[in-house]
């Protein structure tokens, strides 16, 4: 969507702008009103507050969230239909059994804060850690000590997945507002996420056990850990098995990725049609489409007819779609940001006070979920005001991959009260207000803390 010429100086655009993120937190916090509904009702206001024509207003709210729906839909509805079959068929059962079985007793929050890696590529934080959470009982059951020793390295890696790495709903929105290589961000997100991980979550989760001693909770969602079943009567998968469905994407979007580095750096033809395959079958939709497919027929064999197999993916989608919904409206948002002009007007203004665009992505990202709690929103509404900025700013694809992951990083630290995810972790493991934000809270913190300095850090490098 082109910009659209407009009497309106920069400072009254900015100040439209500011006008707009208020009413925003003030409907979803005051007033409570949905998310998708109040990010449709601002971009809304916003287009007729900075007098985009009534010709082109319509197409200006739909263009915008139409393009994101284009990115995050595919990625996000492939994800989680891998992530239900592996969780259906006991595949994370099995995954974190073995991981503990071969890391032993004393490595045992390692082991399982590393199948949560695995198992949070495909699966939403609050979908993982609630298939988790009976796992996670079971292991701290069997070798004692606080809860928060086994729970808070599992519960961090499922949030520094959902933040960081595509195909999640924020940083793939985030990318298509931004225009960065969704593959290059799977890769990057994965660089940054495994650091971060280890420093903010598993030496923080010893650290909390050690001082806070949460007993195991009597009963979480509602039932005793034992009367918690999923899945059907058939073995469970073997290891080698749900290792390679995971790993599977990651390793066909790298296929694209290095094919692309390599005709970057060498004489290899680009242009090739056996080269453009390649990328084809490497490009994220595809890659994960072609999980989706593998898994259905391998993880089906024995336990499923195609019936089950279909009401299970099926089944699938109806938690996602307000979330989905939620980032088609911010990519609605964004998109008036940048068709009125106020996303030109803010690069201008950042650009006067010579702050880098990482760190104000940061910044900006941070207040916002502070603000109004969700990390999908604060993840949207921030890339579409400084995609103008990322654009003017000559970044390479790596660069603007950091921006996305400075984000993220804002979007995740300071989780309290107001976040879903604050009283997820704090009912089910039995803490109350003040203990999950001496423990969750300050770990979510470490997560965005450690995760933008090592992406500063990268900015500066590169």
């Amino acid at each position: 969507m082109e910009t659209v010429e407009t009497a309106l100086s920069a400072g009254q655009l900015l100040g439209i702008a500011a006008g707009a993120v208020a009413l925003l937190l003030l409907l979803i916090i005051r007033f409570k009103l949905h998310a998708f509904v109040a990010l449709v009702l601002v971009s809304l206001l916003t287009a007729v507050a900075t007098r985009i024509p009534p010709a082109d207003l319509v197409d200006t709210l739909t263009s915008g969230f139409g393009s994101t729906l284009a990115s995050v839909a595919l990625l996000v509805g492939f994800g989680v239909m891998i992530g239900r079959l592996l969780e259906v068929t006991g595949g994370a059962q099995v995954l974190a059994d073995t991981l503990v079985g071969r890391f032993g007793e004393k490595r045992a929050p390692f082991a399982l804060g590393i199948a949560s890696l695995l198992f949070g590529f495909p699966i939403f934080f609050d979908a993982g850690f609630v298939v988790f959470l009976p796992i996670i009982l079971s292991v701290a059951r069997r070798f004692g000590g606080s809860t928060l020793t086994y729970a808070l390295p599992s519960a961090g890696a499922f949030a520094i997945m959902h933040a960081f790495v595509p195909p999640h709903p924020g940083p793939v929105a985030a990318a298509d507002l931004l225009d960065a290589n969704v593959g290059l961000l799977v890769i990057v997100g994965v660089v940054v996420a495994l650091p971060t991980w280890y420093l903010a979550t598993y030496l923080f989760g010893q650290y909390a056990g050690r001082r806070h001693d949460v007993p195991l909770p009597a009963t979480w969602g509602g039932g005793t850990m034992e009367d918690r079943t999923d899945g059907t009567d058939a073995p469970a998968p073997p290891f080698g098995l749900v290792l390679t469905l995971l790993l599977l994407p990651l390793l066909l979007i790298f296929l694209n990725t290095g094919i692309s580095a390599v005709a970057t750096a060498t004489d290899l033809d680009g242009e090739a049609t056996w080269v453009s395959w390649l990328q084809v079958v490497g490009s994220t939709p595809v890659a994960l489409l072609i999980t989706v497919l593998v898994a259905m027929a391998a993880l089906s064999r024995g336990r499923f007819s195609a019936g089950e197999v279909e009401k299970l993916v099926n089944d699938s989608l109806g938690p996602i779609c307000a979330v989905v919904l939620i980032t088609g409206a911010g990519g609605m948002f964004g998109g008036v940001l940048r068709a009125s002009g106020i996303g030109d007007a803010l690069a201008g203004s950042l650009e006067a006070i010579g702050l880098p665009v990482v760190v104000a992505a940061f910044l900006v990202s941070l207040i916002l979920r502070v603000a109004q709690g969700s990390a999908t929103v604060a993840l949207t509404t921030t890339a579409g005001l400084i995609a103008p900025t990322v654009a003017a700013s000559d970044l390479s694809e790596l660069g603007v991959c950091l921006v996305v992951i400075a984000i993220a990083c804002g979007a995740t630290a300071l989780s309290h009260v107001n976040d879903s995810g604050f009283w997820l972790v704090g009912r089910f493991l039995g803490m109350d207000v003040p203990m999950t934000l001496r423990t969750w809270t300050v770990m979510e913190t470490l997560i965005g803390v450690v995760g933008f300095s090592i992406v500063l850090v990268l900015s500066l490098v590169v």
